[in-house]
């Protein structure tokens, strides 16, 4: 198979936004098959090049990328989809199926949801796996995966600047999938997708606690930055430091803020108990 001149990237998990592929299919050199169709896409999925929710090009522009007549380009279309690597909208165009997240299958999902200690299994899981692929990356990046992280970074502290939470918080997910990314691993790229799944819906993390305080704020972005610095620079150690540090202060910080909530919850149940001469509770605010 040729591999793309390009890489493509759009999406991050967890986000609604769908893209247009383009430009990203080699002409097929051989025998032409609906079969050479098919390894090529299930090698753009495998390499992460096209993701969840992308759009492919219809039959006709998929033919002249390939090189291949419409009915090879259906007939892959079809096994694609029947294999759910693709699905097919009426109107829409043909779509890369929603393929992340299936380690956690739907049961294991609901179990780890009820217990605690499940998040802190999570945090060490992700603490050994990114420092392997910050590491990875660090040796393995190209110039266009350098270029791709500055932009993510360059991204990141302009949100931090303007006090855009939410747009930092969501470029904080897109960094660490871009990371993982650049180690140029087939299974650690999905089993992070899958990681970062979890992250973004939620499941054991809360972010906006995470962010809380500006101190945060400024903290994270500092350790982005040198996970970021290690990675361009080639500093295969730091890069694996920097961002084992960085799950490190997120478990403290969680388990910070979680305390300092339970603190806040007490304090206020006290207050209510307390009345004042008139009988009237005591108001925190007054």
């Amino acid at each position: 198979m040729t591999t793309p001149a390009s890489r493509h990237y759009s999406n991050v998990p967890g986000s609604t936004y769908e893209s247009q592929v383009s430009d990203i299919f080699s002409r097929i050199e051989h025998s032409r098959t609906a079969d050479d169709v098919i390894e090529q896409i299930e090698m753009l999925i495998l390499e992460g090049v096209v993701r969840v929710g992308d759009r492919l090009p219809g039959e006709r522009e998929l033919a002249r990328q390939f090189d291949v007549s419409r009915p090879i380009v259906r007939d892959a279309l079809k096994a694609l989809e029947a294999r759910g690597l693709v699905v097919t909208r009426p109107g829409g165009g043909t779509m890369v199926a929603d393929v992340i997240g299936e380690v956690f299958a739907p049961p294991v999902m609901e179990l780890i949801t009820q217990h605690r200690k499940a998040a802190a299994d999570y945090l060490e899981y992700r603490r050994e796996v990114e420092g392997i692929a910050a590491e990875f990356a660090a040796r393995r990046a190209t110039a266009d995966d350098r270029a791709l992280l500055s932009d993510i970074m360059r991204r990141m502290e302009e949100a931090h600047a303007r006090g855009d939470f939410e747009e930092e918080v969501a470029i904080d997910v897109e960094f660490h999938n871009a990371v993982g990314e650049c180690a140029h691993n087939i299974v650690l790229l999905h089993t992070l997708r899958s990681c970062y799944r979890l992250l973004s819906d939620g499941v054991f993390l809360s972010r906006s606690l995470i962010y809380a305080t500006p101190a945060a704020q400024d903290v994270l972005l500092a350790q982005h930055r040198a996970i970021f610095d290690a990675v361009v620079s080639g500093d295969a150690a730091g890069a694996r430091q920097a961002a084992r540090g960085h799950i490190d202060y997120v478990e403290r910080a969680m388990a910070e803020a979680e305390r300092s909530g339970e603190w806040q919850r007490v304090a206020r149940l006290r207050l209510r108990q307390r009345k004042n001469a008139d009988g009237i509770p005591i108001d925190a605010e007054t």
